[in-house]
């Protein structure tokens, strides 16, 4: 397998479609290039009117010669310095522009893709490639092309005034040049890989430090404060480690460089003065060679390190790319969009693995029906597939056979937003945001009333516990709603379930967390509404046995379905299921 942009190829359409998304940048692009190419005939101009200067201090003083080498100069130093800030502002103005444009498009591409992309890929690599990646890419225009170009520009410019300087110096110039070269080669290859080690190395401690800040409760718990310590400073020590081996190769390069830039001084220098005893040129025109050369190797040096640069650059896009290209196995393109919808779910042979456990079907073969205005239970042991069913009807994953149907019609036909407002869900463990009460519960909805929120918590009993909050709804619930309890995370996200109005309501052991009494206002409050249609996944037997329909799954396959009762004289599955937990005392009458 090829290395990523290592054909020129894959390298120019890479550089195509940078191009193309700079295209809104082109008027300051534009404007950048143009003041670089000023720049750059300044910079190059200096060091020859230097010399100019220094021939007219020795020969007959000519005062208005003098005053006219230096007006130059002036001229030449002060546009040089003024093109090259508004150059350098224009580059970092685009680049800012252009890495927020990429980083929007990258997000939009990544909140559209499948959860089973999410699972199968590390956070680490998608935040990688939203920070680091993508300003790698943005710097390859903007900074990488700027510095690229400006040094090309001024290698050639500096070899033609050399050359009409000396041409004998110049030929030796080409001694330091190879030499240059080649350390330079050495040193990005050890370097950047060394750069690389150290940033792998930094992000492992910043992974290990958050794991044990996020955990913990669990570390306290276990009272291993001081072995997690000592695993951090190992992973402190091991970036330490990396730093010196970098430190120790640039210092290493940065003597030999000086030692060949200290040879050649000393060489140019020896023959310089030879060509000035022999009237082949004058002492200005040696200094501004000398000049000239101590420039030309700096740009040479920054050209091969630019070159790799640019390089690494395009093996960031193409990585970018690449996500912003995916394309999402759940497509969510769907545009069916009803007046009225009742609510009907049917599987019908459903069949279902995951991603990550390709050989492991989860679902074989499973067929059920969700009628409008009924409460339906899955029962079953855990791992059964209960809430694979729930992550299929919410449009997680695709099945591999079989569809799902919503009044007749499959569930990828619907428009996207208004299938998931007719669908509400509430899940053991709700995910609630960095925001306010009142946010969390609006949460994907636009100019939503007071009253309709207030409506909502008073169903999921939780409008009083939000009113004695020190700000009531505008009270942060902090991250991942940290500031709350178990119980109340779970009330606000039935709010939020509710709030929608949806046809479809899911809990997935959505009041696990809540006490007998706050549960059963809730189930009163859901038994009200009777056009709804209910599935309930729930361990607590009062729950289920209420239900209009129980459907006990097992391995993955429907095993039967029916009343409480009605499975209760059959004396099948779920009756099994029961005699197992009722061996577990009084506890496991109530609870599954």
């Amino acid at each position: 397998p090829r290395a990523r942009g290592s054909l020129p190829g894959t390298e120019r359409r890479i550089g195509r479609r940078l191009l193309t998304l700079s295209r809104p940048d082109l008027v300051p692009l534009s404007g950048a290039f143009i003041f670089l190419t000023l720049a750059v005939i300044g910079e190059i101009l200096v060091p020859y009117y230097t010399g100019k200067v220094i021939d007219l201090l020795k020969s007959n003083f000519d005062h208005r010669a003098f005053l006219i080498a230096i007006f130059y100069m002036f001229i030449t130093s002060m546009g040089s310095s003024i093109s090259a800030g508004l150059r350098g502002g224009l580059f970092m103005f685009t680049m800012y522009r252009l890495n927020k444009r990429v980083r929007k498009l990258l997000f939009s591409s990544l909140v559209q893709q499948e959860i089973g992309f999410f699972e199968a890929t590390r956070t680490g690599d998608i935040a990688s490639r939203l920070s680091t990646d993508t300003a790698l890419m943005s710097r390859s225009i903007a900074a990488n092309v700027n510095i690229f170009l400006r040094s090309l520009v001024k290698t050639v410019g500096i070899l033609f005034f050399m050359v009409s300087l000396s041409w004998q110096l110049t030929l030796l110039i080409f001694i330091e040049s190879p030499l240059t070269i080649v350390l330079q080669k050495l040193y990005n290859k050890y370097h950047m890989k060394l750069v690389q080690e150290v940033q792998d190395s930094i992000a492992k401690s910043n992974q290990l430090a958050g794991e044990i800040v996020s955990g913990i409760r669990t570390v306290r718990s276990f009272a291993a404060e001081n072995e997690e310590s000592e695993l951090f400073e190992e992973k402190l020590q091991a970036t330490h480690q990396l730093k010196n081996k970098r430190d120790v190769v640039t210092a290493v390069y940065l003597v030999c460089l000086r030692h060949i830039q200290l040879a050649m001084q000393l060489i140019m220098l020896c023959a310089g003065q030879h060509l000035i005893r022999n009237g082949k040129m004058s002492s200005g025109n040696l200094v501004s060679f000398i000049l000239y050369q101590g420039d030309f190797g700096s740009y040479v040096r920054t050209l091969v390190h630019m070159y790799s640069e640019m390089t690494h650059s395009v093996g960031a896009a193409e990585k970018v790319f690449d996500y912003l290209d995916r394309k999402s196995t759940v497509p969510t393109d769907g545009k069916l969009v009803k007046e009225t919808l009742k609510g009907r779910v049917e599987f019908q042979n459903v069949s279902f693995s995951y991603p990550t456990r390709p050989d492991i079907q989860a679902l074989k073969n499973v067929s059920f029906e969700l009628k409008c205005g009924e409460i339906t239970a899955l029962v079953g042991s855990s791992g059964g597939g209960k809430t694979t069913c729930v992550n299929l009807l919410e449009r997680f994953y695709q099945p591999q056979s079989g569809q799902i149907l919503l009044d007749g019609r499959p569930i990828k036909e619907y428009e996207h937003k208004y299938y998931h407002n007719k669908l509400g869900v509430v899940g053991q463990e709700p995910v609630l945001f960095a925001l306010s009460v009142r946010e969390n519960i609006c949460y994907g909805l636009q100019n939503c009333p007071m009253s309709s929120v207030t409506a909502a918590t008073q169903k999921a009993n939780a409008h009083k516990f939000i009113e004695r909050l020190e700000h009531g709804y505008d009270t942060d619930v902090g991250e991942a709603g940290g500031q709350l309890s178990a119980g109340e995370k779970q009330r606000i996200a039935i709010a939020r379930a509710l709030i929608r109005q949806p046809q479809i309501l899911i809990l997935d052991e959505a009041t696990s967390s809540l006490d007998m009494e706050s549960e059963h206002t809730v189930q009163q409050a859901l038994s009200k509404d009777t056009g709804q249609t209910i599935l309930v996944i729930a361990h607590r037997l009062k729950t289920v046995e209420k239900a209009d329909k129980i459907i006990v799954i097992e391995r993955g396959m429907v095993m039967e379905e029916g009343k409480h009762e009605e499975l209760m004289e059959r004396k099948g599955c779920y009756f099994r299921l029961l005699q197992r937990l009722s061996h577990n005392g009084e506890q496991g009458m109530t609870e599954f």
